[in-house]
């Protein structure tokens, strides 16, 4: 079934409107994912505050001619959808990980990340960036480490003052 013009100019709009309000956006190419894969994805997505919608690529195109983003633009292939959040690296994250369990019937395609267009390399590594705990727990590892080493070796100095 045909889209109407209406309709058409509803997508573009919808489209232009979560790119002025996201800082982070993933093209997704999603061919041959299974409803049951996708509705979870979307499940998936939505729990982490990531918008998922599905859309033709040449009103993507369209929506996307409108915009000031920076860089050129990564190429369409096969079926799209967008993914966008609030959060930087959420979108991102969200479709890699569910980009690990169906590794042949989804792939980031590339995005838009700080008002600048991004190829599938970059957005893969912003994918793989870990959540902010682990971050967190990572530095607090790298701070402890010299104090740690120094604790030890001052219980050494002990040890072998004890003993003489």
């Amino acid at each position: 079934m045909a889209v109407t013009k209406e309709k058409k100019k509803e997508i573009v709009a919808r489209i232009k409107e979560a790119l002025k309000d996201t800082k982070s956006l993933v093209f997704v190419n999603f061919h041959g994912l299974t409803v049951a894969a996708a509705s979870e994805l979307r499940r998936a997505l939505r729990a982490a505050g990531v918008a998922y919608y599905v859309a033709k690529k040449n009103l993507v195109r369209r929506a996307l001619e409108d915009t000031k983003v920076s860089g050129s633009m990564p190429e369409f292939a096969g079926e799209l959808a967008l993914a966008w959040g609030d959060d930087l690296v959420a979108p991102a994250r969200g479709v890699y990980e569910f980009q690990k369990k169906n590794p042949e019937n989804l792939k980031i395609l590339g995005g838009i990340f700080e008002g600048r267009y991004l190829n599938q390399a970059e957005m893969m590594d912003i994918a793989t960036i870990p959540p902010l705990p682990i971050l967190h727990g990572k530095f607090v590892n790298i701070i402890n480490s010299p104090i740690q080493r120094f604790v030890i070796s001052l219980g050494e100095i002990a040890k072998t003052r004890m003993t003489n």
